[in-house]
């Protein structure tokens, strides 16, 4: 019987979608502490903040950002733009997937990339909102 229940219950309950990750796609969207906006405002994401889905419902989804912090935004306010933010307190984004290959920028902490190709050993390939791209390591984002 109790394994009855647990199931009932496991197909119940909302879809939980840990490790998706999306982005924020409106500029200045607020983070609520509960699914309404009548919930206190924890703070405001900026467009291409990039957050990991936890579960969704109906039109609000709780999600976790790159400080661990979990909050609830509306659902319309998300992008399936793939963004990733700068971890290290200065990333260097090279032109191909290795440590010696040529520098084409810098990233600061805190600098949301659009994130082209997943996949290239422990590199991402980046897209800059100035139009650069190259690889960065990924031990210097989160968001994957």
């Amino acid at each position: 019987m109790r394994r009855f229940i647990f199931l009932i219950l496991l197909f119940a309950a909302p879809v939980v979608l840990a490790g998706e990750f999306r982005s924020i796609g409106e500029t200045a969207v607020p983070m609520y502490d509960a699914p309404s906006v009548k919930a206190k405002p924890l703070f405001v994401a900026s467009k291409f903040y990039p957050v990991e889905i936890i579960v969704q419902v109906d039109n609000w989804t709780k999600v976790r950002d790159v400080t661990g912090d979990l909050a609830w935004v509306e659902r319309k306010s998300l992008s399936d733009t793939r963004t990733v933010v700068i971890t290290a307190a200065l990333a260097d984004v090279r032109q191909n997937a290795d440590d010696g290959a040529a520098l084409v920028f810098q990233a600061r902490q805190g600098v949301a990339l659009e994130v082209v190709e997943l996949g290239v050993g422990p590199w991402v390939k980046v897209l800059h909102r100035g139009g650069q791209t190259g690889f960065v390591r990924a031990s210097q984002i989160w968001g994957l």
